[in-house]
């Protein structure tokens, strides 16, 4: 359905035309999100800048987590998934994390803050969601730094998730919701996973 993810960004941005003004702030989640979070920026001459959320992996299975964790320590967990980790699992891999949250707040934002929230309409941008627990922590950073609104807005997702991260978010833009949702990239006809040194170039 996309080129490629820049062609993404910019057709999510014209889907939020209607948030062209002047309290938006785009908050991209790296790495893959950052190029659709710049284009959104861009279409909607939004101040934009970079949000810092891991996923929780399980210890056998990086691919697949049973939560996520923000910058700002808000944590999300998936009720189901944590269970099959032990307490000192889970607590280990949140420390892992952690560090990697402050390894790239340094590479990313030279260990600059976000720029104010409150009050702001958040536009939260990811490259697209498949279980959504990064997009959950993310949203939970921006509910406590009292957002005025809080929009989730993605070129592609799973409807599960698209369904509970849509119930936490004040509203909720996905371009592609296919029937057979397997991964994000099967919806990209160039995708490649992001380097650091092009996030930071971007």
């Amino acid at each position: 359905m996309f080129s490629d993810r820049k062609e993404a960004g910019r057709r999510l941005a014209l889907a939020l035309a209607n948030y062209r003004r002047d309290d938006t702030l785009v908050l991209a989640i790296p790495k893959g999100g950052i190029e659709v979070g710049l284009e959104v920026a861009r279409g909607l001459g939004a101040d934009f800048a970079v949000v810092v959320c891991r996923k929780l992996p399980f210890p056998d299975n990086p691919e697949s987590g049973f939560g996520a964790l923000a910058e700002d320590g808000s944590l999300f967990l998936q009720p189901d998934a944590a269970r099959l980790v032990t307490p000192a699992e889970a607590e280990r891999i949140r420390q892992e994390q952690a560090r990697e949250i402050r390894r790239r707040l340094k590479l990313f934002r030279n260990d600059r803050p976000l720029p104010p929230i409150e009050g702001r309409t958040v536009i939260l941008v990811d490259d697209g969601l498949a279980m959504g627990s990064t997009m959950k922590a993310a949203v939970s950073l921006a509910g406590n730094a009292k957002a005025g609104k809080i929009v989730v807005a993605v070129p592609v997702a799973g409807r599960r998730a698209a369904d509970e991260v849509g119930v936490a978010a004040d509203e909720m833009v996905v371009l592609e919701m296919p029937a057979f949702f397997q991964a994000v990239a099967q919806v990209y006809v160039h995708w490649r996973d992001v380097t650091d040194a092009e996030a930071v170039s971007l």
